[in-house]
């Protein structure tokens, strides 16, 4: 193989597994503007040690944000659950992963289907910015924003295409996810584990005390990053978060039996 400096375009990835691994399945979901490339180092050290892992690239990312802001919440979540649904039917025990965003997408799978578990890095469900409470309403005066800057940011930097603006509509379909993920966490019989940055400018502290609230013992994991910002899986913590998570795979994928389960039924507005 010959290293190339054409850095990788944003693509879904897929791994079938093998050894004793293989029966075991494992979707990851990125994040909001983000791609399968901010997650495509966990996903690879996972697919390494046999699971069968599935990252779907969600409709309108890995492009620009004119796409951003013609795709809405319900075609990001069809995108992952579908995925997961397709890992699910060939594995044993399927679990759910993501990174930001993809944590909301992740922990909404795990509300709706008897997923093994779930694994997730600092997961939005709230937002800093104020502003957010008059988005539906914004979004008519302002199309877009600068997107949020992390100082002296030390994860590796991906392309994952042009997203040097926010759609303020993408922004409101954002909340109208987080607002699905929230109302649906009481639901979740899983157990999660979750990863969360000190110093993370993206999703506040007020996420992470939503799961403690609603999910209580079903919270089995908190594990502090104290060297990493918000995209922490390219970040200098990278390496315990692969190896806390698989084993958090290997654990409960062992104490987990495989009777066939009916997922769970929902509507949402």
């Amino acid at each position: 193989m010959t290293e190339s400096s054409t850095p990788p375009r944003p693509a879904a990835f897929s791994y079938p597994g093998h050894g004793s691994n293989a029966r075991t399945g494992i979707a990851i979901c990125h994040g909001f503007t983000g791609s399968p490339l901010s997650v495509l180092p966990w996903a690879e050290e996972l697919a390494a040690q046999g699971f069968a892992v599935s990252v779907p690239l969600l409709p309108g990312h890995g492009t620009d944000w004119r796409q951003l802001a013609r795709s809405n919440w319900r075609e990001w979540y069809g995108t992952f659950e579908a995925a997961y649904q397709e890992l699910e039917a060939r594995t044993d025990h399927c679990f759910v992963a993501g990174l930001s965003m993809g944590g909301a997408i992740a922990l909404l799978t795990a509300a709706r289907h008897p997923v093994a578990g779930v694994s997730v890095v600092n997961p939005g469900l709230s937002f800093y910015d104020r502003r957010v409470r008059i988005i539906g309403v914004l979004k008519y005066f302002q199309r877009t924003t600068l997107p949020i800057q992390e100082e002296q940011p030390t994860a590796a930097v991906t392309e994952d295409g042009d997203y040097s603006l926010t759609p303020l509509a993408a922004v409101h379909e954002l909340k109208r996810l987080f607002g699905a993920a929230v109302r649906g966490l009481r639901k979740i019989d899983a157990p999660v584990q979750v990863f969360k940055s000190r110093a993370d400018a993206v999703v506040p502290p007020t996420s992470l005390s939503t799961l403690r609230h609603r999910l209580g013992p079903r919270l089995t994991e908190v594990v502090d990053l104290h060297n990493s910002g918000h995209v922490a899986t390219l970040d200098v913590d990278a390496p315990e978060i692969f190896a806390r998570s698989s084993q958090f795979f290997l654990d409960h994928s062992a104490s987990t039996a495989t009777p066939a389960r009916t997922p769970h039924t929902t509507s949402e507005t």
